[in-house]
């Protein structure tokens, strides 16, 4: 990857470069009127508003408050997908300008305005021009943020409607540079599954713990032997992480009480580590229950798959980054990461790439899913141009 402060000259599209002003409109609207998974209805409303003004055919409704652009031009019969994502976070925001949330405890903290509206960007070029042959779906995408809107709109027929022999998604990245992109075929971002225990013993009177069964005292058991799992049970060489993150149990402080809840999650890069967590932590938890006399219950449930880029869509979705900005640019071997993604439920139906492009890496820049995040509204163009490239590198005229 090239160095931070290298500075690197981009072949951006000039029709979309004109059209700057007001997609750094369109993204702060978005910003400013921020809305939850599956309740994005202003937001779908104006993505599809938007895919009308430019003469696409729009679909609304999928998976509720899906919305999906069809363009075709030319003769060719392939088609492709291109997915953004609409929702935003529960999150107090922190910052003061103008186009800051106006929706109390909810704000864009993840950048799903600046994808929207960069996918909306090339949306707007393509339709006027004849720069491919065939057939774009362009995907907007609810409930991004840990309610697996992806999978909802592939269960509802997404592909089965609207088919496609490839799909490609694109997430900002807080701490790459401006004008650089990153990605490499297979894993990409982590599986996240959420797990929970309940230890239930039974209650007593604190001062005379002999007559109880104490799940306090068992769930802390439970939560070290837990850390277990990753450090001598998983392979060294696949990475994972479990953490616990709630302990919940007792309402005063002389009652030992009847039980404890223990809840948390765990990343990984396969499915096959996957089953190990959900199988071991149910194994060593149940087992020091049982050793104590007390007994629990158990759920775990696989949030996403672990979002894994296919070979060939991969070089294709390099190229057009490369073409966008330069070979030095593209980072080809970026670290996966442990974060991760629904888009991973649709390249479990399709081939397809997700790639990384950078938010800025200067003084100000914050990571996502924080208070004080904003997406770079400098990066629109540059994203809308690889939209752009890709289409026409995959579907020639």
């Amino acid at each position: 990857m090239a160095s931070t402060h290298e500075v690197i000259t981009l072949n951006l599209i000039p029709e979309i470069v004109e059209q700057a002003e007001r997609l750094k409109t369109w993204r702060q609207h978005i910003h400013a009127h921020p809305e939850m998974a599956f309740k994005e209805y202003e937001t779908a409303a104006f993505v599809a508003e938007r895919l009308r003004e430019f003469g696409l055919t729009v679909h609304e409704g999928i998976a509720g408050t899906g919305v999906v652009g069809t363009l075709t031009k030319g003769g060719g019969n392939r088609a492709i997908g291109l997915r953004a994502d609409l929702d935003a976070l529960p999150i107090v925001e922190a910052n003061t300008f103008e186009h800051a949330s106006k929706t109390p405890g909810v704000m864009h903290a993840c950048g799903h305005d600046g994808h929207t509206c960069m996918l909306l960007g090339a949306a707007a070029y393509l339709a006027k021009t004849e720069t491919f042959s065939g057939t774009v779906h362009f995907i907007f995408q609810p409930a991004e943020e840990n309610e697996g809107g992806a999978k909802t709109m592939v269960d509802a027929g997404l592909f089965e409607q609207f088919p496609v022999e490839a799909v490609y998604g694109m997430h900002n990245i807080p701490g790459i540079p401006v004008g650089h992109f990153a990605v490499k075929p297979g894993p990409m971002m982590a599986a996240f599954d959420i797990f929970d225990i309940t230890v239930i013993g039974r209650g007593g009177h604190a001062a005379i713990p002999q007559q109880a069964v104490d799940p306090l005292l068992i769930g802390t058991k439970i939560v070290e032997a837990l850390q277990t799992l990753v450090a001598r049970e998983i392979n060294p060489q696949e990475p994972a992480v479990l953490s616990v993150t709630q302990f919940e149990g007792g309402d005063a402080y002389n009652v030992i009480p009847d039980q404890v809840r223990i809840g948390g999650c765990t990343r990984c890069f396969s499915v096959r580590v996957q089953t190990q967590f959900e199988q071991s932590i149910q194994r060593i938890a149940s087992g020091i229950a049982s050793s104590f006399g007390a007994t629990i219950e158990y759920r775990y449930e696989r949030r996403y798959p672990p979002t894994v880029n296919s070979v060939e869509e991969t070089e294709f979705a390099a190229r057009a980054a490369i073409t966008t900005s330069s070979s030095e640019a593209v980072n080809r071997n970026p670290k996966p990461s442990m974060g991760s993604e629904d888009f991973a439920y649709m390249l479990l139906e399709k081939p397809g790439c997700y790639i990384w492009i950078g938010n800025g890496d200067g003084e100000g820049s914050c990571m996502i899913h924080n208070p004080g995040y904003d997406f770079n509204d400098d990066i629109l163009p540059i994203g809308a141009s690889y939209w752009s490239h890709l289409v026409a590198q995959l579907l020639p005229v």
